[in-house]
């Protein structure tokens, strides 16, 4: 296993791959938007097909910095419902309708 993969497996937190990766933060931004940069960079990472070919680490270490630089940028210009990382947020604006036949149907039949 590559050094910069067991250094990332140690991180924890949005603000410690931020810190790790030297993307200037903003910490308010980082209090609201956490899970979803850390999500997105997720997202990022999984998008990249060229980062497994890569065995330099300087190389690959850039290009991770820039997925998560990227990422922390979305949520400086934009919100968590409208970027819709997490499904709650995809749905239709994080409300769900439920129609009555099918809450009828779902209660026990009375004898």
């Amino acid at each position: 296993m590559s050094t910069l993969i067991e250094s990332l497996a140690k991180l924890s937190d949005a603000e410690e791959f931020l810190d790790f990766f030297a993307v200037p933060y903003q910490q308010a931004i980082v209090n609201v938007n956490r899970l979803h940069i850390l999500k997105r960079f997720y997202q990022y990472l999984r998008q990249d097909k060229g980062l497994g070919a890569s065995s330099d680490e300087t190389e690959l270490y850039k290009r991770y910095q820039g997925l998560l630089a990227r990422a922390y940028d979305d949520f400086v210009r934009s919100t968590p419902a409208d970027e819709k990382v997490f499904k709650v947020f995809q749905e239709a604006g994080g409300a769900r309708g439920v129609s009555l036949d099918s809450l009828r149907t779902s209660l026990p039949s009375q004898r």
